[in-house]
């Protein structure tokens, strides 16, 4: 296991032990929470650990900083912070497949900016860096997440990898790399129905095999 990869676990872990922390205080919208350094020793866990998870819960908008004060639980208008988070800490099947679904529809998205920003120069390197690399597919679509420039969606993609990688998804669903050449060299010819159809395969999203 990578360091990156370890590093996420640790993180995922103290996303999970947060939601027990927040149902055991009684925690709800309004409330503040632990300190950073409260968390860490309640958790037994390091302190950059526990700020990545609670970055990571800012971004999602479920915790807010105000400085000089501290950190608090949103306000979800009636909904209970306990149960929004479940859905983040892929509690259930649905909350599994609404990760992938988010993490296919923002691909299909930045492959779609990509091509109206980027010159067919950077897809031959793409297509270079394909054929030259053992391609693991969260490394592809980073690449093409930094050539969609969109620093947002780069920073939820981000977030969202790190839940994806916590599914151990079937080593056997992983593409053969020639579905990923397919698709680079669709993006070098900048044909947008060429592309779908190209990821579509990847994605084993068609009849086609």
């Amino acid at each position: 296991m990578g360091q990156n990869e370890q590093s996420t676990k640790v993180y995922i872990e103290i996303v999970k032990q947060l939601r027990n922390i927040i149902e055991k205080d009684g925690l709800k919208a309004g409330d503040k929470i632990p300190s950073e350094r409260e968390l860490s020793e309640r958790l037994n866990a390091g302190r950059s650990s526990v700020r990545e998870a609670l970055r990571a819960l800012e971004l999602l908008g479920l915790i807010e900083t105000r400085r000089g004060e501290g950190t608090y639980i949103r306000d979800f208008r009636g909904n209970q912070l306990v149960q929004l988070l479940s859905t983040f800490i892929l509690q259930d099947q649905k909350a599994i497949q609404d990760v992938v679904e988010t993490k296919h529809m923002i691909e299909l998205d930045c492959m779609q900016l990509a091509l109206s920003k980027r010159s067919k120069n950077d897809f031959q390197r793409l297509k270079q860096w394909t054929i030259e690399h053992n391609v693991e597919d969260i490394d592809f679509f980073t690449k093409i997440i930094e050539f969609a420039d969109n620093h947002l969606i780069y920073r939820i993609w981000q977030v969202l990898i790190d839940y994806y990688r916590s599914l151990d998804r079937n080593e056997q669903d992983k593409p053969a790399k020639e579905r990923f050449l397919d698709l680079a060299e669709a993006l070098e010819k900048g044909d947008e129905e060429l592309v779908l159809v190209s990821y579509r395969k990847l994605r084993k999203l068609s009849d086609e095999s």
